[in-house]
């Protein structure tokens, strides 16, 4: 196979990639993150995006570029800005189901192939101490939404519908199927 290029500084993303893929490169970009549309549309645009400015400079390679998102109604929860965008994401999410969005792309040889995965999440009911008490953690700092499944996080969690990897920002059936079709 040829080589593999994630390009997201993602530390989560790369743990879960190296399940899928032995050998992988790293390679995050600066494209920057704002996009608009439907949520869906917003994650598979800058995916692609990302991708695609890493591929530029590795044509022989295979691209992964990801983009997660999380959205309650209309409302689209990117990472918080500080310690107050943080905690008024959790009170939003609190009591209440949401949809995580990931969007992934592969571009190999020219080629990009793209797909979203959907989870819908259930929290529990957040009072104001649970809320100051895990902000202090620092982990909501760099998630989507203020929240990491994978940590602290998932003791707020009631339950799940979807894949839980797309929560942490990399589904990891849909990425190993589309390099599978790779190799075909």
């Amino acid at each position: 196979m040829r080589q593999v290029i994630l390009a997201s500084g993602s530390p989560r993303r790369a743990e879960l990639l190296k399940y899928i893929v032995r050998d992988f490169a790293v390679i995050p970009n600066d494209i920057p993150e704002a996009a608009e549309g439907s949520p869906r549309r917003q994650v598979l645009k800058l995916a692609a995006g990302k991708a695609a400015d890493i591929a530029k400079g590795y044509p022989d390679a295979v691209v992964i570029g990801a983009d997660t998102l999380v959205a309650i109604g209309r409302r689209i929860l990117g990472k918080p800005e500080n310690a107050a965008d943080a905690a008024d994401m959790l009170r939003v999410l609190s009591g209440k189901t949401h949809k995580v969005y990931t969007g992934i792309a592969v571009v190999c040889g020219g080629d990009m192939k793209t797909g979203c995965g959907v989870t819908k999440v259930s929290f529990n009911a957040l009072t104001a101490d649970e809320i100051e008490a895990y902000i202090a953690t620092g982990e909501p700092m760099d998630k989507a939404g203020a929240y990491g499944i994978q940590g602290y996080g998932g003791k707020f969690i009631r339950r799940i519908d979807g894949c839980y990897f797309n929560v942490m920002g990399l589904p990891q059936s849909m990425v190993y199927h589309m390099l599978k079709k790779l190799e075909q």
